[in-house]
């Protein structure tokens, strides 16, 4: 007897249970099987199809040992009326020019509202000069969203045109070590290539429920977009302030349940201290390692896997600036109330400087971006590229050197070094070589660098 499946009672039946899944209505029992899962996807991808913006940036780099701009693309997806375009930062960071490739084909500039690199997230405004209508996509509930759910990931993959890949919700709250700071990440095997960064990732009543962001190839697709509860309070501070104005308190935290390091803690209540960083408002308070937080002003917190941390680095970050907080915590089964006062977080990387006929650029140093040379300068300048061949890489500079001194002259800031170029530049017919005192991995040195010859003109 032939006990083979029949092919269209399967395909049916499959249908039937991913129309259940996938509508935004419950389906009535009785339609099971009859509604078609392409026009549900149809449908969805119809809505936002339209809002999908192809961005093109000419960025500055500074890695090449000099000043040099490249093309960079990537996607975003227009938010509102107005011709906001939210995409990744990594989209737009150092951009100084940005271009909007619309669905209808209007070619736009675009100018940045504001951006986090903390959250990977950036707002940018499309210069509309004349008033006619924009479609714009509707923000989605991503706290709603279950493991298996269909969703498509829209964006201009390669530099292409636009394009839409299908695929499941393969993890609702994904913890990816040092990309999680203040947020979890959505999981999903519709492909994400190059060139989709920024664009939506849709769910099947058309609402954008993440912004693609990253994708990784490990024996299989794999893709992550920040989702939009993320986004709704990013974009929100965006719009006001033109950046997230985290603020710092310096703790480090470490879940109940450790299983990478195989450390439990008793109890379900709180979170570890497994750190404070040095002069940080957390080590200033007296906090200290193995410590366990109870409450932030009155506040339970409760970190039992690290999939609970980034929702409470996120209430520390939101904490009023320079203002006492009042932190519970139990050490040696005591309990007490400690005041810790937050700080501005700043920025989280410094700035960058060319230095031409020297054949180096540099870059400022950042307690967040180069943690290793702060810890030997709390504020400086290092070696951040060097062109070879080239003058620097003549005499012996390597990258991340720390700069101390030039002649006599001391160097902490970026302005100190671009005044110790302009001067030596000025007198290069009489003295084209200088003796620069550094910092390499804790040791003093000193290299003489020629810079007599042109290497731009050979």
């Amino acid at each position: 007897m032939n006990m083979k499946p029949n092919r269209s009672v399967f395909i049916l039946l499959w249908v039937g249970i991913s129309s259940l899944s996938l509508s935004a209505k419950e389906v009535p029992p009785q339609m099971w099987g009859q509604t078609d899962f392409r026009q549900v996807v149809a449908q969805a991808k119809d809505k936002v199809f339209p809002t999908v913006v192809y961005i093109k940036c000419l960025r500055r780099s500074h890695e090449a040992g000099k000043k040099t701009s490249q093309a960079v693309s990537g996607s975003g997806v227009i938010i509102s009326s107005k011709g906001e375009v939210l995409t990744n930062w990594h989209v737009i960071d150092k951009a100084e020019e940005i271009r909007c490739l619309l669905y209808d084909g209007r070619a736009l500039d675009a100018k940045l509202i504001g951006s986090d690199k903390d959250t990977d997230l950036a707002l940018i405004q499309m210069d509309r000069k004349e008033e006619s209508s924009i479609s714009y996509a509707e923000l989605g509930n991503s706290a709603k969203l279950r493991e298996g759910d269909f969703v498509m990931a829209m964006g201009a993959p390669w530099g292409l045109s636009r394009s839409v890949s299908i695929g499941i919700i393969s993890c609702t709250r994904r913890y990816l070590p040092e990309h999680s700071e203040y947020s979890l990440w959505l999981q999903t095997d519709a492909a994400i290539s190059p060139g989709n960064s920024g664009g939506p990732l849709v769910d099947t009543d058309g609402k954008v429920i993440g912004i693609n962001t990253r994708g990784v190839i490990m024996g299989g697709d794999m893709g992550f977009a920040i989702p939009s509860e993320t986004m709704r309070y990013v974009v929100a501070q965006l719009r006001k302030h033109g950046k997230m104005n985290w603020s710092w308190t310096g703790l480090q935290l470490q879940a109940l349940r450790d299983f990478e390091k195989n450390m439990y803690f008793e109890d379900d209540r709180g979170v570890i201290v497994s750190e404070t960083d040095p002069d940080s408002p957390a080590y200033q308070a007296g906090i200290q390692s193995r410590d366990r937080i109870l409450s932030v002003n009155g506040q339970t917190v409760r970190a039992l896997t690290s999939e609970d941390l980034p929702a409470l680095r996120r209430q520390l970050g939101l904490l009023a600036k320079k203002e006492p907080a009042k932190i519970e915590i139990q050490r040696n089964q005591k309990v007490r109330i400690v005041e810790l006062t937050p700080l501005a977080k700043g920025k989280v990387e410094g700035e960058e400087l060319d230095c031409p006929r020297w054949d180096f650029t540099v870059k400022a140093i950042n307690r967040f971006d180069t943690p290793q040379l702060y810890f030997h300068r709390k504020e400086g300048v290092f070696v951040f590229g060097i062109k070879n061949p080239g003058n620097a890489s003549d005499c012996g500079l390597r990258e991340k050197d720390i700069l101390l001194k030039i002649g006599k002259q001391k160097i902490q800031t970026l302005t100190d070094l671009k005044t110790a170029h302009t001067q030596a530049m000025d007198n290069i017919k009489t003295n084209s070589r200088l003796v620069f005192t550094i910092l390499r991995n804790g040791l003093f040195r000193q290299i003489v660098l020629d810079f007599s010859r042109d290497y731009e003109k050979e």
